[in-house]
């Protein structure tokens, strides 16, 4: 069943602005989801086909365990993990040059809470700005280092529990760095925050300089989430922190926090990040056969409830993995490895077909092209357009849950025990 609603009021975004403003980082992958937080890659002759022995310029070993997916600046990746059975939390530098470990630094020990078969104690995706790497663990516990390893700061001010563990990545804007913080209560009634909707989740944003708080929004009624949050530039040039929870999308000023506006979605434990695109919010959520992806429009203010919601598809919504705008598609790929390529604009249905396999990490686009990788660590890559085409099926023969990065021509996948380093030279 789709839904459609009025588009009056519809803010244009356009992808090649998207990506303009994430030229600062040409040749990098700062964060989850890329530059832009959204998964997009200017990246041009990436390899389309590979096996655990061909076109694979290294292969490092990382120990420990853990589901953050790696990040690049120059000659750096780095990834997080967690060994001692989750108490000791690191970070790891890897030449990307010829797979070398650099550093291997334990930021601090945490004590392990409860999380899901799926989830890490090492899941949220670290970020970096060249200067410094930027780390969450488990526990809700910060840390920044530099690049030779050291630790310049931690913040563990903000702990963290959630009945699934902690899956969502901080994010950095300017010098700030954004993460949200959508857990359920360890107390007596474990319900709370989880199955029945409660008033303490919030966004926080921290001094990336300092580590210190520099403001912490409180996002009203909502339940447990795992997505991170996005930015939605105004047409007024004012930055909104657009984030999606349990039973809400909302669109905070990036600046101060202040909420702006708040949206109706359905379900709890959502783990897809939001993505915006089109002056829309793109949405994905639901349980028990109330399943949908939701598109709201931007630029609204106040409780907007579905006074803003522009179009609803019953039809192809994953639980995990997040979706992929590219402009004027939208694709989803579900955990039971359906595809689907939607209208960004109206939510029709272009193509639905089956790939097959398990999913759990979120796709990126480069050069016309769509990287889905299964959990048996196979990539699936697709046209990024009109007409469903399988280009290549790439095995690895490991498992993998944490989303690609890319970066110099290269693809890079953190497996159960390695990080790849997919393409020839860079």
């Amino acid at each position: 069943m789709q839904r459609r609603v009025s588009k009056a009021g519809n803010h244009l975004l356009m992808f090649a602005a998207t990506l303009g403003a994430a030229s600062v980082w040409a040749g990098n992958w700062p964060g989850f989801r890329g530059p832009d937080h959204q998964g997009h890659s200017t990246e041009t002759h990436l390899p389309s086909a590979w096996s655990p022995t061909e076109n694979i310029a290294w292969k490092a070993a990382v120990p420990g365990e853990g589901w953050s997916s790696p990040i690049t600046w120059g000659d750096r990746v780095f990834v997080t993990t967690a060994t001692d059975a989750g108490e000791s939390c690191r970070v790891v530098s890897i030449d990307a040059r010829n797979g070398a470990v650099l550093w291997n630094t334990e930021v601090f020990r945490q004590l392990p809470r409860r999380k899901e078969a799926r989830n890490s104690h090492a899941t949220p995706t670290p970020a970096t700005d060249g200067e410094r790497v930027y780390a969450c663990f488990g526990d809700g516990s910060f840390a920044a280092l530099d690049f030779k390893g050291a630790v310049v700061w931690t913040n563990r001010d903000h702990k963290f529990y959630g009945q699934h563990g902690l899956g969502s990545s901080p994010i950095l804007h300017g010098d700030l760095l954004v993460m949200a913080r959508d857990g359920s209560s360890d107390g007596a009634d474990k319900g709370l925050g989880w199955q029945k909707p409660w008033d303490q989740s919030y966004l926080v944003a921290l001094d990336a300089k300092t580590g210190r708080e520099r403001w912490k929004a409180p996002r009203g009624m909502s339940r447990i989430s795992h997505g991170a949050p996005a930015i939605w530039t105004a047409p007024d040039g004012h930055a909104q922190v657009v984030s999606e929870a349990g039973d809400v999308v909302q669109g905070f000023d990036a600046a101060t926090g202040e909420r702006i506006w708040s949206s109706d979605v359905i379900g709890e434990g959502k783990v897809p990040s939001v993505v915006v695109g089109d002056g829309l919010a793109f949405t994905s959520g639901g349980w028990g056969g109330r399943e949908s992806v939701k598109a709201f429009r931007l630029g609204g203010k106040g409780e907007l409830k579905e006074t803003n919601l522009a179009w609803e598809q019953r039809k192809g919504m994953p639980k995990v993995p997040s979706m992929i705008w590219v402009s004027p598609h939208l694709f989803a790929m579900t955990d039971g490895g359906i595809a689907t390529c939607m209208k960004a604009a109206t939510g029709e249905i272009v193509w639905q077909e089956r790939v097959g396999g398990n999913f759990s990490a979120s796709p990126v686009a480069a050069d016309g092209r769509l990287f889905f990788v299964g959990d048996n660590g196979e990539t699936v890559v697709l046209a990024a357009g009109p007409e469903f085409k399988v280009i290549a099926r790439n095995p690895i023969g490991e498992k993998v849950q944490a989303s690609p990065a890319i970066a110099d021509g290269r693809i890079y996948l953190r497996s159960e025990s390695n990080v790849w380093a997919i393409g020839g030279p860079r």
